[in-house]
């Protein structure tokens, strides 16, 4: 795995808001992982999965407890990651509490 891969260009318009020629897997790990499971295509997925281990991702899904992600969301990636059913049933209940979670 690269150490500080800089951003594709395929992978920047997803960060729009923010100066994507400066970001980097290093320094702004949370808000790339966020925005890739969130709303990468698949292409922008696999080159997260390429620099990122499905361990870390895993582990940082439970670090934050799947906040930001919709329950689809989480039923998928529960089940690519091996996360435990009834943990990410914990994290759906949660999100769908949110009034965000309820549009």
């Amino acid at each position: 795995m690269a150490i500080n891969p800089s951003l594709p260009k395929s992978v920047r318009s997803y960060f729009w808001d923010y100066p994507s020629a400066k970001l980097s897997l290093k320094t702004d790990r949370d808000l790339i992982i966020r925005r890739l499971l969130t709303s990468g295509s698949w292409d922008s997925i696999r080159w997260l999965r390429r620099h990122i281990s499905d361990g870390d991702l895993r582990a940082w899904l439970i670090a934050h407890r799947g906040r930001g992600l919709s329950p689809r969301q989480l039923r998928f990636w529960g089940l690519m990651l091996d996360i435990p059913t009834r943990r990410v049933n914990g994290w759906v209940k949660v999100s769908r509490n949110n009034p965000w979670g309820q549009r």
